[in-house]
């Protein structure tokens, strides 16, 4: 049977099974919504689950918000143990007895709050060269990395007990939840490997509203198709600006509008007479189109304006 794809635009956000990846998770969705375009947003490795928000249509063209946005995840630590990924999949490199205290964990966890840097893992897609690092370790060849800034804006310790560590971590991109494992094992003088992973917000989007491949096989394609969000929620807190008719096919045309606003300086999402088109660079009374809507020369079309044909 030939398969039929249709255009849809908008934001799914879905809970990525355990042992999937997000590659494969995303063609799954796909094939079930029967999508043209889509793409994800935040990869996940295999062994990690939760959020993974998928972009349908010109969403895909909006979705770098997200990918710079901060990220929650809940984490399981084994302590006592490394390995030569720093997770569960690799290999045990050492192992070291565990005595560590409450008040040991809480006065390392502190060091970690904030700014800190990280050494990236070999064991990563990070790209050396044009290819990434995971290539080369397979290889038996080690990378020289770079340190990296990134921001624990939050670090919350839900349970402690024996050798097992369960801890939320609010992170800016960037950041390597492995290593901060590993990292905070050598602070405790034990060592530890991470052995589970779930996302559980990007920016604003919560995995309490998201929904698992199992609750979209289940549903009809109009119930799937109602759990859709619309473009403009990749950007809620972006300063809205609404667009008649004759701004919108200018802008269309690539031209800069001068405009009195009273908006601030930066990105703008933009409203026509038919609702979203885009987003918008604002500089003093300057508006200038930075990404816009595939069919927005249509949508001024379809309200021409007076004397315009």
């Amino acid at each position: 049977m030939v398969r039929t794809y249709r255009p849809l635009d908008g934001v799914l956000l879905f809970d990525k099974p355990l042992e999937l990846s997000s590659n494969t998770a995303l063609q799954k969705v796909r094939r079930l919504f029967q999508a043209e375009k889509a793409g994800h947003t935040g990869t996940l490795d295999p062994l990690a689950t939760g959020l993974l928000p998928i972009c349908f249509g010109e969403a895909t063209k909006f979705s770098m918000a997200l990918l710079d946005a901060d990220k929650t995840y809940r984490a399981l630590l084994r302590l006592g143990q490394t390995t030569t990924t720093g997770d569960a999949e690799g290999e045990i490199t050492a192992e070291y007895p565990v005595e560590v205290m409450q008040a040991d964990v809480d006065a390392v966890l502190v060091k970690f709050r904030g700014e800190i840097q990280q050494l990236p893992p070999m064991h990563s897609a990070l790209k050396h060269q044009g290819k990434p690092l995971y290539e080369y370790i397979r290889k038996g060849e080690t990378i020289e990395r770079e340190l990296r800034d990134v921001v624990i804006h939050e670090l919350l310790l839900n349970s402690f007990s024996g050798n097992e560590m369960d801890i939320t971590v609010r992170c800016s991109k960037g950041t390597y939840i492995r290593t901060l494992a590993e990292d905070i094992g050598a602070a405790l003088g034990c060592g530890a490997h991470l052995i589970g992973l779930r996302r559980t917000a990007i920016a604003h989007f919560d995995l309490g509203n998201s929904y698992t491949l199992q609750q979209l096989t289940e549903m009809s394609e109009a119930e799937r198709d109602a759990r859709i969000l619309p473009l403009e929620s990749l950007m809620p807190d972006m300063p809205k600006l609404q667009l008649d008719a004759v701004q919108v096919q200018r802008l269309a045309q690539g031209q800069r509008l001068g405009l009195d606003t009273g908006l601030p300086d930066g990105k703008i999402s933009l409203h026509g007479p038919q609702g979203f088109i885009g987003v918008g660079l604002l500089q003093g009374r300057r508006l200038a189109p930075e990404r816009l809507l595939s069919d927005v020369a249509k949508l001024a079309a379809s309200n021409p304006p007076p004397g315009l044909d």
